[in-house]
């Protein structure tokens, strides 16, 4: 299967924090399943560094290439996620999370998240 990762899921999945629950990190780690992040992921992380809204355990250079030498897939944005997202209900505001879901809806994936509010949609998704 397809998982696309949410942001806090990347970061606590390289964390390895006990926030997420062992069914996701088992998920993550069968061989079986292909774990992607879309790139918005990595500018979230970024900004909110940025403006001290977010602390990693480690930092941004370390998270890029624990990423980049691991079998994660970022996903650049593509027009048909961008085309999507017009089509999504204001059910959740943030752009970010916005973007997530229309891609996950677009490529056919499921979401690996705790956000309520993507639930909501009409997009697989567990935790």
């Amino acid at each position: 299967m397809k998982y696309l990762l949410d942001t806090h899921a990347i970061i606590w999945l390289i964390e390895d924090s006990p926030k997420m629950p062992a069914k996701v990190k088992d998920i993550c780690r069968d061989p079986n399943n292909q774990i992607f992040i879309s790139s918005i992921s990595l500018w979230e992380i970024a900004i909110k560094m940025s403006l001290d809204k977010l602390s990693l355990n480690i930092e941004l250079y370390e998270l890029l290439s624990i990423i980049q030498n691991s079998d994660i897939v970022v996903l650049q944005i593509k027009d048909d996620y961008l085309e999507k997202i017009l089509s999504l209900p204001f059910v959740h505001k943030d752009p970010f999370d916005r973007l997530i879901i229309a891609t996950a809806i677009t490529e056919n994936m499921t979401i690996i998240t705790i956000d309520d509010d993507i639930q909501k949609y009409d997009v697989y998704w567990v935790w």
